[in-house]
């Protein structure tokens, strides 16, 4: 498969990242013309757009971290929303699509919406982003103020928090202290990868009790 970017269609082999001089009209544009689809995924930042079509280990690392977040949130009994896929917008800086984002102290506040104001309304409380191929940047949410992101690369969970405008990293979750989550992510990816999500899964609540 050949990489196509037209006005016609946009085409692009799995793991494929291109970027492009671009303006908020284009980048408005390019989603019009890849419509309710998800792939290939599209950001906008700093008049460029990055396109990039994920590879199939994107998509189950992204499901599978995100189902151990569902997991432990109730186990604690928290309630929360969770989105995926969903595009962040603020008109002429940016846009960005995370791979799974979560609402867990400010669920309310989006409850029953089917549109998110990104200007107005307060951002996710938790991403997830999964990088596969040097297309993610934490960086791109400090324009939504994101307090915390996951970021899933070269195998690892790294865990960032938002500090005086900057993503610093740390080594507990705002909502889960005290849990060691790369060590939980890398077990039930093991455990996923050897057999299927639905044993990682198991595995997890049997440890939680």
């Amino acid at each position: 498969m050949y990489a196509i970017v037209s006005p016609e269609k946009i085409q692009l082999p799995s793991g494929t990242v291109m970027r492009f001089p671009m303006t908020w009209k284009d980048y408005q544009s390019l989603c019009e013309r890849r419509g309710d689809g998800s792939v290939p995924r599209i950001k906008y930042r700093n008049g460029e757009v990055l396109l990039m079509s994920p590879l199939a280990v994107h998509g189950r690392d992204a499901g599978l971290i995100a189902d151990v977040v569902k997991v432990l949130l109730d186990h604690d009994g928290h309630d929360y929303d969770s989105f995926t896929p969903i595009t962040m917008t603020i008109a002429e800086e940016s846009g960005i699509e995370p791979d799974y984002c979560f609402y867990i102290n400010h669920w309310e506040a989006i409850s029953g919406k089917e549109r998110i104001d990104w200007e107005q309304d307060p951002p996710p409380d938790l991403v997830i982003e999964i990088d596969v191929t040097s297309y993610s940047n934490i960086d791109d949410y400090l324009p939504y103020g994101v307090p915390e992101i996951w970021l899933f690369r070269k195998q690892k969970l790294m865990i960032y928090q938002l500090q005086e405008q900057e993503y610093v990293l740390q080594s507990e979750s705002l909502y889960f202290p005290g849990l060691n989550l790369p060590e939980i992510v890398d077990r039930a990816r093991k455990i996923a990868y050897s057999r299927n999500t639905s044993a990682a899964i198991r595995d997890l609540k049997k440890q939680l009790g």
